[in-house]
């Protein structure tokens, strides 16, 4: 008896959960149910039913718009008097090739649920009919019964179904869109930069509006991108076009947004790619003024004014530009696969690492010391590392023109901003090519010095002066050293810097052993001895260099420093919200062109005065180390590097963007103070 009144007890607290999903309707393709999201009804209360499908492997069913064939779903509900019901609220459906058509159709699991406004409780009857297609297309049919008791709603073992629901449908734009007479479909936006959208279609809501099986190219344009649609032979653009438009971003992430297109036309093209090339060849050539990277190019200035002849001066511009090229590439490869992974990463992302910044640092302050004389290093490849600044020997041109690479990506010139972003925004190969035409800008002034006869002859002739050149040419070698040393602060705190110092002695000592030991009057025993320690402190050089990625950065909020909050994409949206006037300086401490426009042209008491009285927010991110919050901010305004200055006039004016090289001037002229 305990064991019957136990399974009667049992059945009764399970009847409640069975009868509100109903029957189901079976067949060799597909299990259909209706299901509510609540336990029971109150009167003015709505709740939801939905018609479940769970379709086998391989079948599918049909969106309201089915496309060039099939059917949609159809729901009859027999309701009492005074219950109303609303439509279908549809998910978003996925494009199905049918052989020569395309359809808009459901896989696997899919609800469909309807929204019920009751007097209070009764008993739900309905009646569906649904097509399921696969090799060939089955009509099927379904009476369903589901009785709701009076009670508060509250969600019951059903409500995630259409929880999980709710994340599929698709949510309003808030882009604006046009469509031309030809069926270019633009969708435009302030954040729709290059590289935002990687891929994109449009369904229409209605059939007849477009040919679905028709090809749907992608191109960017000024602040959005163009859809190309073949329309119908009857569709008049000039009545609009409305749909769902479906983006994936570049992690690969799917959005689907309702849109509606008024009648218009696209702007024009995005920037030719021989415009592209043409602005990463101009950005490269003039990183070669930039102060990082000026001192390298002097240096081998003064190999070509030693005497070359004119075949040897050409071999060695080759090598320096078969450095520069093979930097480039390298430096274009990293960053596509960073991007194909996920990860964040733009120009300049490898001086993010304060490993990679004493890196840096340590092989300048070994150039400075071989410039002074401390040490030589023989010929050969064995020593390539070490005379990267040396105008003897073709490796020593091949890495002077990685190390110019290398120590150029922290600026980021006029012209390379745009050319940049097309890059990456473009398939690899093209991204490549802009990367090259970068390098052949940083490596063309000294390939034209060696390859231009008339250029060459009015270099001074050699002389003392030079050995004097080349050791006053190691200054600016330690000074970018103690440059990347405050870098180093920055990223990992005192004890970081504590540990590139350390290296640099241990450097330092190496070199000097290492240029006792090499004199002509050296023993061989004398040689051994010295190659053996300065090895040894080169490598305890090496060993203490891991130190610094475990390292805590000490340092205070730069932003607050500055004067600047610290931005965050939340901080700018409130802002933007109340109306206030915001400027945004997105910044990093190995940015020399940002470290100069801050100075210059942004912390002036002028702009200090032109803030404070227009009540302007100043915002700073500081990209210092990896941050994809700001990372995501200069993709949406079409940058892979700082620096990035964007001002948001009061009341929710247009955005200005600001150019990368700054002056007071144009700071106040975008605040409408000057």
């Amino acid at each position: 008896m305990p064991r019957l009144l136990l399974a009667l007890l049992l059945m009764m607290i399970a009847a409640p959960a069975f009868a509100l999903e109903s029957a189901p309707v079976v067949s060799k393709r597909v299990t259909v149910t209706l299901v509510t999201d609540t336990d029971s009804v109150a009167p003015g209360t709505p709740f939801r039913v939905g018609l479940r499908f769970r379709l086998v492997e391989g079948w599918h069913t049909y969106w309201k718009n089915p496309g060039d064939a099939g059917v949609p779903a159809e729901l009859t509900l027999d309701l009492p008097s005074g219950t109303t019901a609303g439509p279908i609220d549809w998910p978003a459906p996925n494009r199905v090739a049918e052989g020569p058509v395309m359809t808009y159709a459901y896989n696997g699991e899919v609800l469909l649920p309807v929204t019920i406004q009751s007097t209070g409780p009764f008993t739900l009857k309905a009646h569906a009919n649904w097509l399921v297609c696969k090799d060939i297309c089955v009509p099927e049919e379904g009476d369903f019964s589901l009785t709701l008791p009076a009670g508060p709603p509250a969600p019951n073992a059903q409500a995630p179904l259409f929880a999980a629901h709710d994340r599929s449908v698709p949510q309003p734009s808030p882009w604006a869109a046009t469509i031309a007479p030809d069926g270019s479909l633009f969708v435009q936006g302030p954040e729709l930069r290059p590289g935002t959208v990687t891929d994109a279609w449009f369904i229409p809501d209605a059939a007849g509006r477009i040919d679905d099986d028709a090809a749907q190219p992608l191109s960017v344009r000024d602040g959005g991108f163009v859809l190309s649609l073949k329309l119908a032979p009857d569709f008049k653009s000039a009545e609009g076009l409305s749909g769902i438009l479906s983006v994936l971003d570049r992690a690969g992430l799917r959005s689907d947004l309702v849109l509606r297109a008024q009648p218009g036309a696209p702007p024009p093209a995005e920037t030719p790619l021989s415009q592209v090339l043409l602005f990463a060849f101009l950005g490269g050539l003039i990183l070669n003024l930039m102060p990082c990277v000026f001192p390298i190019l002097a240096m081998k200035a003064v190999g070509l004014a030693s005497g070359f002849a004119r075949g040897a001066a050409r071999m060695h511009a080759l090598s320096y530009t078969a450095g520069v090229l093979a930097t480039f590439v390298v430096l274009a490869a990293a960053l596509l696969v960073a991007r194909s992974t996920g990860a964040v990463a733009g120009w300049g992302f490898q001086f993010q690492s304060p490993v990679f910044v004493v890196g840096v640092a340590w092989v300048l302050f070994a150039v400075g010391l071989n410039l002074s004389g401390v040490f030589e290093i023989g010929s050969g490849l064995a020593g390539a590392g070490g005379r990267l600044a040396s105008k003897e020997g073709h490796w020593g041109s091949f890495f002077t023109g990685l190390l110019a690479v290398l120590v150029a990506t922290p600026c980021t010139a006029p012209f390379m901003g745009v050319a940049i972003a097309a890059g990456l925004a473009a398939p690899p190969p093209v991204t490549m090519l802009v990367f090259v035409a970068m390098g052949l800008g940083l490596a063309a002034p000294y390939v034209l010095l060696a390859m231009v006869p008339g250029l060459g002859r009015r270099l001074p002739r050699p002389g003392r002066w030079m050995e004097v050149l080349k050791q006053a040419l190691a200054f600016p070698m330690y000074g970018a050293a103690v440059w990347l040393l405050w870098v180093v602060s920055q990223e990992a705190g005192s004890p970081g810097v504590l540990i590139a110092a350390a290296g640099c002695v241990l450097l330092g000592f190496a070199g000097w052993v290492w240029g006792i030991g090499h004199v002509a009057s050296a023993s061989p025993n004398t040689r051994r001895f010295t190659r053996a320690l300065a090895i040894a402190a080169v490598l305890c050089a090496l060993g203490i260099l891991t130190g610094v990625a475990v390292t805590p950065s000490d340092q205070a909020d730069a932003a607050v420093k500055s004067g600047a909050e610290a931005f965050s994409p939340a901080r700018l949206a409130a802002l933007r919200a109340e109306g206030r006037p915001v400027f945004v300086n997105m910044t990093a401490a190995w940015c020399v062109t940002c470290l100069v426009n801050e100075r210059v042209a942004i912390r002036t008491d002028a702009v200090r005065r032109a803030f404070a009285a227009g009540k302007v927010v100043y915002l700073k991110g500081d990209w210092t180390r990896q941050n994809p919050e700001i990372t995501a901010f200069l993709r949406e305004h079409g940058r892979d590097g700082v620096p990035l200055y964007v001002y948001y006039p009061a009341d929710g004016g247009s955005l200005i963007e600001l150019p990368q090289i700054l002056t007071e001037g144009t700071v106040l002229a975008a605040l409408g103070r000057r």
